[in-house]
């Protein structure tokens, strides 16, 4: 929904962690080129000059990425996937940590392009931002200015440490039966017949990365099949598509799915 503190949200994460933050607000007269950077010419050196783009920070937010052409949408899909970007045959390695973000408006329909299958299945997660509760929205009356707020943010981990965390993370153990399990909810998307097109291998390996992210962040170094199934809902509901219009939301569908799936239970 709009206006309920999605950019300052990510402003205030970039500054938690550091990093650098570019806003872009996406429009149907956007050029990938708007997106990269260009070459241009410079007279006094008479020489080409490469002039980056706001895609060259850490944490990027594409606001309202569907109201922009499928040509431009285009442009994150190698930095999304690669952390580099390519203009004019040269490759620009990007600063990690690096995160594209994007919002899309619910409300309006003129005007916008919905993203193609391959763009959305290169985002991590798809979370939806709601109203806040009445009390949080009075506590939100009464604080500070956001901007105040802001400028009184300092880092909270550096860049080294992010790197170490990512380091560890693969080292969280996933049982046999654990990635079995990830397997079935994966097969299911592909076999249900009220399911047009399944998870693919990148939506499974999202799957299964986030699983071990969450049992770490939960204290473990062992994933557990709620981990798997509380992060499927965030991972996959953006990996499918319903043949049937009447089936609108897809995390509802996903879940009624899992329902169907037999958990494995600890073997004693």
């Amino acid at each position: 929904m709009p206006g309920t503190g999605k950019t300052m949200l990510l402003r205030a994460f970039a500054r938690s962690i550091g990093g650098d933050f570019k806003r872009i607000q996406f429009t149907p007269d956007l050029l990938p080129s708007d997106l990269t950077g260009i070459n241009f010419f410079n007279q006094k050196t008479s020489e080409f000059e490469f002039r980056p783009g706001p895609l060259f920070s850490q944490i990027i937010l594409a606001d309202e990425i569907n109201r922009a052409t499928p040509r431009s949408q285009s442009a994150l899909l190698e930095v999304m996937e690669e952390k580099q970007i390519s203009v004019d045959g040269t490759s620009y390695r990007m600063t990690e940590p690096y995160m594209v973000m994007a919002t899309q408006n619910p409300i309006e329909s003129y005007g916008t392009f919905p993203l193609p299958e391959a763009q959305m299945d290169r985002f991590f997660m798809r979370l939806k931002l709601g109203y806040m509760s009445r009390e949080q929205e009075i506590s939100v009356l009464r604080r500070p200015d956001s901007k105040q707020l802001l400028e009184e943010l300092s880092p909270v981990v550096s860049a080294e440490e992010i790197a170490s965390l990512r380091s560890l993370f693969p080292e969280v153990r996933v049982s046999d039966d654990v990635a079995g399990y990830i397997m079935d909810i994966v097969e299911h998307s592909r076999s249900n017949e009220k399911i047009a097109n399944g998870v693919s291998t990148r939506g499974t390996l999202a799957l299964y990365r986030a699983s071990q992210i969450y049992a770490a962040m939960q204290g473990r170094d062992y994933v557990i099949p709620e981990d798997v199934r509380k992060e499927a809902l965030c991972v996959l509901p953006h990996r499918i598509i319903l043949i049937s219009s009447s089936h609108n939301d897809n995390t509802r569908f996903l879940a009624s799915l899992i329902e169907e799936i037999e958990v494995p239970l600890e073997k004693v």
